[in-house]
């Protein structure tokens, strides 16, 4: 068996190339986009909506029991996918282009979750050293401090926002082909697994519960994932921390899923994810409020350490909970994760389109984060 430390490695690097860069490099190279093309508040919010949609319908076909083939074998090649729309996007300027790029990578990002956390995990399991789940997570936050440092040297030396897609696709081949060496293939007791997974038993009060929850959660962190850059940019006062915004919430994500996970073996998962959702709506709610660049970076600070602890938690507790259908559990998980971000980004552009302001967006994103908590923590 390969020594699980690799493995959960090679998971670290398909999370943060597929979710790190492939879904969240946008939110740096957003403010490129809006001051070079003039790209509206409204197309900004539908461009990240249809990123989102990708994902969920990603979501849900990850859930069906009969696609054939290794785990493997799909979060590879939807890995490659999401590589070569996140290169395209350099390669048009037309909005109907700028959807169905975001649409497509959205899909193999969710597989890409959804294959190599059920994957992954049971390898873990299997070694007896589950705790490394939280490297694997963690992936989501180098990717995101990874492709935020890239964006500001490259914008540094006078690249433009097409040059900055390129290379972001870039740089998920490279993860992808170092994940390819890193990962192996499944057991013959994992792809038994798969199979016993379609008997599953009824599903819970409580893991429905969660899967609500982990929807509004989805709803409440990503009209801030989405525009936190283009929130700073517009405000004059801010505007010295705009670089640095994005890159402070992925150097704060990239630990925050061991954390929350010390965290939930302290006070429990439910009670860790109950917190967590309170912490980021403070912080959503600052991302608004404040007018000075090291507040704002504080709230920074405060939204990457909790939005992917939750993630996280959210997805092993549902592995807990239906041990026996792990990737459609999860799978179900990332949908209604996904139906939440499919509003979020549309709902506060055109809120934006018509105050001006990300403010009230952002305030009501936070009150779903706290119904989310109430939902969990029940």
């Amino acid at each position: 068996m390969r020594n699980p430390v690799y493995v959960a490695l090679g998971g670290l690097l398909a999370l943060a190339a597929a979710m790190g860069i492939g879904r969240f490099v946008y939110t740096p190279i957003l403010p490129f986009m809006v001051e070079e093309m003039s790209l509206s508040s409204s197309h900004a919010g539908l461009i990240a909506s249809a990123n989102f949609l990708g994902y969920l319908v990603g979501a849900l076909a990850a859930s069906m029991g009969f696609l054939p083939g290794s785990r493997r074998l799909w979060f590879l090649a939807a890995l490659l996918l999401s590589a070569l729309t996140t290169a395209a996007m350099g390669m048009t300027i037309l909005i109907d282009g700028f959807l169905v790029l975001r649409f497509i990578g959205g899909i193999a990002s969710a597989f890409v979750l959804v294959f190599s956390s059920a994957l992954i995990l049971e390898r873990l399991n299997e070694a007896g050293r589950p705790g490394l789940s939280s490297v694997h997570f963690a992936g989501v936050g180098c990717g995101i401090a990874l492709s935020s440092i890239a964006v500001a040297v490259l914008a540094a030396n006078g690249m433009g926002w097409r040059a900055l897609w390129v290379v972001s696709g870039l740089l998920t081949l490279l993860c992808l082909a170092i994940a390819a060496f890193l990962v192996p293939g499944e057991s013959n007791e994992q792809a038994s697994g798969t199979t016993r997974a379609a008997k599953a038993g009824r599903v819970s009060g409580r893991l429905v519960r969660l899967i609500i929850g982990y929807g509004l959660f989805g709803f409440g962190y990503v009209i801030t994932a989405t525009f936190i850059s283009v929130i700073t940019r517009d405000n004059p006062a801010l505007n010295p921390a705009e670089p640095y915004v994005w890159l402070i919430a992925g150097l704060a994500a990239a630990p925050s899923v061991y954390l929350w996970v010390r965290v939930a073996d302290r006070i429990g998962g439910a009670s860790a994810l109950c917190l967590a959702c309170i912490i980021e709506a403070l912080a959503v709610i600052l991302t608004v409020v404040v007018d000075t660049p090291a507040l704002v970076l504080v709230a920074s600070a405060l939204f990457g350490l909790t939005f992917m602890g939750i993630t996280a938690l959210g997805l092993i507790e549902a592995h807990k909970l239906a041990p026996h259908a792990s990737r459609q559990t999860l799978a179900i998980m990332t949908a209604s994760f996904g139906l939440g971000q499919v509003i979020g980004p549309w709902f506060a552009g055109m809120l934006h389109s018509s105050t001006g302001s990300y403010e009230t967006a952002s305030f009501i994103a936070a009150g779903a984060l706290v119904v989310s908590a109430a939902l969990v923590r029940r």
